[in-house]
């Protein structure tokens, strides 16, 4: 008989992520020092639990019409079929049409942070993206229709008691299409994800949260599909500017 458990072992991937954030919480006491110890720490489960078609990292976002997002702190991206992404000066740089996820890292959630992360995620959602058809072995495959954009935060507590209650989805029912976030999580108390179906929220409050919220990711994530076919030519034009 075997003494591996599958239970234990997610509860030490919860365990992990939660500790790891909050030592980044307590052991610092510079705000911006702790921002970016929080986003890596996301950064790194990413990196280390998606599948290898993603990636993840602070960057970005540009369309092939020159126009640019605000700094994502965390863009999940296809780097199976993105021809480019561009590094400059230590900043990273990714087309719009690779881009599957973008989510905000903070300390704590409240409703001024709520608000900071649904810009973010509508300075990317409101790029140009391109689609062309695609060739292959018996002829050409339609454009791809273009796939929703993914847009959340992610935080270790809550201002708010209860942390994941009227609080909370009051300040995430202030929304426009633009801005929507569809998930989130608050690795002290629990994940949230938007029903596509009604645009309401749910809400859990588990005993490892992170780790319920990663799975979800997951899933909607292969539920995303692949990322359209760019339209290189569109980018090259400004070569000649």
């Amino acid at each position: 008989m075997s003494d591996w458990s599958l239970s234990q072992l997610l509860a030490s991937l919860h365990e992990d992520i939660h500790n790891r954030l909050e030592i980044s919480r307590k052991s610092f006491n510079h705000s911006v020092v702790k921002g970016s110890a929080s986003e890596q720490v996301w950064l790194e489960l990413f990196e280390k639990y998606l599948p290898k078609r993603y990636q993840a990292t602070t960057a970005h976002v540009v369309d092939s019409k020159g126009d640019f997002s605000e700094q994502i702190d965390i863009v999940i991206f296809d780097r199976q079929y993105s021809p480019f992404i561009f590094n400059y000066e230590g900043q990273t740089i990714i087309p719009a049409e690779s881009v599957y996820a973008i989510f905000e890292a903070k300390q704590s959630v409240n409703a001024n942070q709520i608000e900071y992360a649904q810009n973010k995620v509508a300075s990317v959602r409101r790029l140009h993206r391109t689609s062309l058809p695609i060739p292959y072995a018996g002829g050409v495959y339609p454009a791809k229709s273009l796939t929703p954009i993914l847009g959340g935060i992610l935080t270790f507590e809550s201002d708010w008691s209860p942390a994941l209650g009227k609080s909370l989805k009051e300040a995430l029912d202030k929304h426009d299409s633009d801005n929507i976030l569809n998930l989130g999580c608050v690795a002290a108390h629990g994940h949230f994800v938007l029903d596509q179906s009604n645009l309401k929220y749910e809400f859990f409050t588990e005993s490892k949260p992170a780790t319920a919220f990663l799975f979800n990711l997951i899933s909607k994530l292969q539920f995303s599909g692949t990322v359209p076919m760019i339209d290189i030519q569109a980018y090259a034009r400004w070569l000649s500017n």
